[in-house]
């Protein structure tokens, strides 16, 4: 990680990405006790690994990263998507957003507001992404 990731990532974690990050820990270990949600729990684990630190990575589509479709990318990982939008989806892209227009509110956290707004994309659609290095 570049000396000025690591410093995005640590004023990130003080304005507001530790406690999205809690949020994506908060619905995965939810999942993870239903038993039937263990695949969305996997993906909410890795997203909040990529919300705690998201500058110097970011977030694609396994099938355009690996060049091949799989269960997560095709239709099941539709299906499952469209789950994880009623189910956890739109309330960690509210929090998302209503954080964005907080920290967007200051000079300072604009760059920070835009990254929570692109995380709130993925928090509508999280299954079938891969978080890679920038």
């Amino acid at each position: 990680m570049s000396p000025v990731s690591l410093l995005l990532n640590v004023l990130w974690i003080v304005l507001g990405g530790a406690w999205m990050a809690f949020g994506w820990l908060v619905a995965a270990v939810i999942m993870a006790i239903t038993i039937v949600g263990i695949p969305w729990a996997r993906a909410a684990f890795n997203i909040a690994a990529y919300t705690l630190f998201p500058f110097g990575s970011r977030a694609v589509s396994r099938a355009a990263y690996t060049g091949q479709e799989d269960v997560g990318t095709g239709p099941l990982g539709v299906i499952g998507n469209i789950i994880w939008l009623v189910l956890a989806g739109w309330w960690l892209a509210l929090a998302h957003v209503v954080t964005a227009v907080v920290l967007a509110v200051t000079i300072v956290g604009i760059p920070f507001a835009w990254a929570h707004l692109k995380l709130a994309g993925i928090a509508l659609w999280p299954i079938g992404k891969v978080i890679v290095p920038a």
